[in-house]
């Protein structure tokens, strides 16, 4: 099935729902699935696993000059051991 018949399939399907509180997941999904193949056909993968990652353009962060980090997570799981161990400082 192509993905222009895939695009028309989903609009008949969202044509023929009613409208009210229990079909809206139902046609929310619908959209999803509306987008994601109108932005595939816009602009079409090449082969498996081309989601991301890919060969784009990247960029370099030179490391110069004061950092300043958060660490955000449960109470008691290691994050000031953690912070002591990559720094070799104490944290407060």
């Amino acid at each position: 099935m192509s993905v222009m018949q895939k695009i028309k399939d989903i609009e008949d399907e969202m044509a023929r729902t009613q409208k009210n509180k229990a079909t809206s997941a139902h046609l929310g999904s619908l959209k999803a699935k509306l987008a994601k193949l109108r932005r595939e056909l816009l602009e079409p993968s090449t082969g498996a696993g081309a989601g991301g990652g890919g060969k784009g353009e990247g960029f370099d962060v030179n490391k110069v000059g004061d950092a300043r980090v958060g660490l955000v997570g449960f109470p008691s799981v290691g994050k000031s051991t953690l912070l002591t161990k990559l720094t070799g400082t104490m944290s407060e």
